[in-house]
């Protein structure tokens, strides 16, 4: 008597296969892991969450200790009230993006987190070692390589490793069968199916008898969104620093005035003015593009049937964010006019672009869904 595909599935993966009609013992099967669960609450998937809880709260209390000790106490507070005033603004566009790529509360808070915490603690680390490093072996040429080079390999690299953790594991968690369901899947899309004819698609496959639309622009958007959030936070944290340390800086120069017998004054203060027309009004999506453009690419890797495309999209995205990072880095050597001229031919356009992408992605995606089927 041959075995029934049904059949051979309550025996080996009883959760997946549910109830089949005319077995008593199917619903005893499922009733199993219902059981464990209420002996043994703190479940596998939740040792992962509780371990990155730990480490993200760990980078958290060092890198606050690490601004604190280049910023003081006051700049520290200075840093962290002038910083909020850009985040909504940034973080309110990515939540329109979101919109299209439907990304998981929990996987933003976990990628603001790791942008804020452990992205910004090993880039300050890490920079801070090759800068001395540099400067050993260079001179003062050993500066502006840092700014140029270093730094934008480091720090993109630190935050793409959010994308790297996010991405990749799910897409080969939820790499589908042939000829298997894909079951109750929460989480983004990304994962691959092989239906023996054509290019590895990397989409969920359409239910028997209806055809579905290609969720290739909500993966793009959230790859876009999962960056930019990264990036939001790193820049969050390195504005706190910048902008305490310019307040520090200030005040002490204005104590010493003081203590010459002048007159204090409101311009007193024009660096930290300065740094934050610069870094808070200027340029608050500087650092969510650069992220953008390596998630972009990896999303590409993730979605494209191409082997060429898939091969090409994230390393090119990673490289593309880490060559207008140090473009920007070295335009702020270039004097008022140097970095205005960067600004205005290389920023602002390449923003402008990713705003069209972005309407693009929304526009798409509405396409999509107003189709029938």
């Amino acid at each position: 008597m041959p075995r029934s595909g049904g059949l051979l599935r309550v025996r080996l993966r009883p959760v997946a296969a549910g109830r089949i009609p005319g077995q008593r013992g199917a619903r005893m099967v499922r009733a199993a892991p219902s059981l464990v669960r209420r002996l043994w609450p703190l479940r596998r998937p939740a040792l992962p969450s509780a371990v990155a809880a730990l480490a993200l709260a760990g980078s958290g209390v060092l890198i606050l200790h690490l601004v604190q000790r280049q910023t003081g106490t006051t700049g520290l507070l200075v840093g962290l009230g002038l910083s909020l005033l850009p985040l909504p603004f940034v973080l309110g566009a990515l939540a329109w993006l979101n919109q299209t790529a439907r990304v998981p509360i929990r996987h933003t808070l976990f990628c603001l987190a790791w942008g804020a915490c452990a992205a910004t603690t090993v880039a300050i680390l890490a920079n801070g070692w090759t800068s001395d490093f540099l400067m050993a072996h260079q001179g003062a040429r050993g500066e502006s390589l840092g700014a140029e080079f270093a730094t934008p390999l480091i720090e993109e690299v630190a935050k793409g490793s959010a994308l790297l953790m996010l991405l990749l594991p799910l897409r080969r968690r939820h790499r589908c069968e042939e000829g298997r369901p894909c079951g109750r899947l929460r989480r983004l899309l990304w994962h691959r199916h092989r239906d023996g004819e054509g290019p590895v698609a990397h989409f969920r496959p359409a239910p028997a008898g209806q055809q579905r639309a290609r969720s290739r622009p909500r993966t793009l958007a959230a790859g876009a969104v999962l960056g930019g959030v990264t990036a939001c936070g790193f820049a969050f944290t390195e504005n706190v620093l910048y902008l305490g340390r310019a307040f520090t800086a200030d005040r002490q120069a204005r104590l010493d005035a003081i203590g010459l017998g002048r007159t204090p004054s409101l311009r007193d203060f024009d660096g930290t003015v300065h740094t934050f027309v610069l870094r808070a009004l200027l340029s608050p999506f500087a650092h969510p593009l650069f992220t953008a453009l390596a998630g972009i690419g990896l999303a590409v890797t993730l979605t494209t049937g191409r082997r060429w495309a898939a091969r090409l999209g994230a390393p090119a995205g990673l490289v593309l964010a880490m060559g207008l990072h140090g473009v920007w880095n070295a335009a702020a050597g270039l004097g008022t006019d140097g970095f205005l001229l960067v600004y205005g031919l290389v920023m602002v356009p390449c923003f402008a672009a990713l705003v069209c992408f972005a309407v693009w992605a929304q526009t798409r995606r509405a396409r999509q869904s107003a189709r029938p089927g």
